[in-house]
């Protein structure tokens, strides 16, 4: 498998959270490579050279999205232990263009995805935001980035192990800039999905510098202004915000 991309390109273009992947690579140099570029673009990473090792992985251990070769030994195995396996996360595969006519049939709508090879890091790694934010971007009903989790099941925000006190409007606003993780959102697009309209003087000033004193009380800064454009969530680089 060739690869275009470099570290250096990948630290620039990180979206990672912390989520759970599994990568899925036969060719040992292969999946160290991409391993350490998905652990540098912000994910936790865990291994399987086999379609059984998929299985017993999948069986032991939640994971937010697969990567896999489809030219991985013992795909049959992934059939076979289906059953073994009590969640279905999305799966990005990585295949030959000349096989697609044969995955295509196989993908089913916002849960799988393909990247053709050879093929560049970050177009892996947007492959891996959209599927994930399809999926909602978190375990069971919850949103996650760094150590920021919003769990729509209860409706609770933590930061770390400290709990947000939100009001609705917060709350709203927070699930928002997470969904949309490093995407600069508009003063206009953001009201619209708070309140239902779009609300002029500083009434969202106001509302994001209430949440960002929450969020941000005791941590490192996750929610930035771009002045003239709007506000985003994520680490900024270099520490700023």
């Amino acid at each position: 498998m060739s690869t275009y991309g470099s570290i250096s390109e990948t630290r620039s273009l990180a979206r990672g959270g912390g989520q759970h992947l599994l990568v899925a690579v036969g060719e040992p140099d292969n999946a160290e490579v991409l391993s350490t570029t998905l652990e540098l673009a912000g994910y936790r990473i865990r291994t399987a050279a086999t379609g059984a090792e998929v299985v017993a992985r999948l069986a032991e251990q939640r994971f937010e999205l697969v990567v896999i070769d489809a030219e991985l030994p013992q795909m049959d195995a992934l059939a076979q232990g289906r059953r073994l396996v009590t969640h279905r996360p999305p799966v990005l595969l990585l295949t030959a263009w000349d096989a697609l006519d044969k995955l295509l049939p196989e993908l089913g709508a916002g849960e799988r995805d393909y990247v053709t090879k050879p093929f560049r890091i970050a177009e892996v790694l947007a492959r891996i935001q959209v599927l994930l934010r399809a999926r909602g971007g978190g375990r069971d009903g919850a949103l996650h980035y760094a150590d920021l989790v919003l769990d729509d099941t209860t409706c609770q925000a933590r930061r770390g192990r400290r709990t947000l006190d939100l009001t609705p409007a917060e709350y709203r606003l927070l699930r928002h800039l997470l969904v949309n993780a490093h995407k600069v959102l508009s003063k206009e697009q953001i009201s619209r999905y708070v309140w239902g309209d779009f609300r002029g003087d500083n009434a969202m000033e106001q509302l994001v510098s209430r949440l960002r004193r929450k969020v941000d009380q005791e941590g490192a800064a996750l929610i930035h202004t771009r002045r003239g454009f709007g506000y985003w969530l994520g680490r900024a680089a270099g520490g700023g915000g």
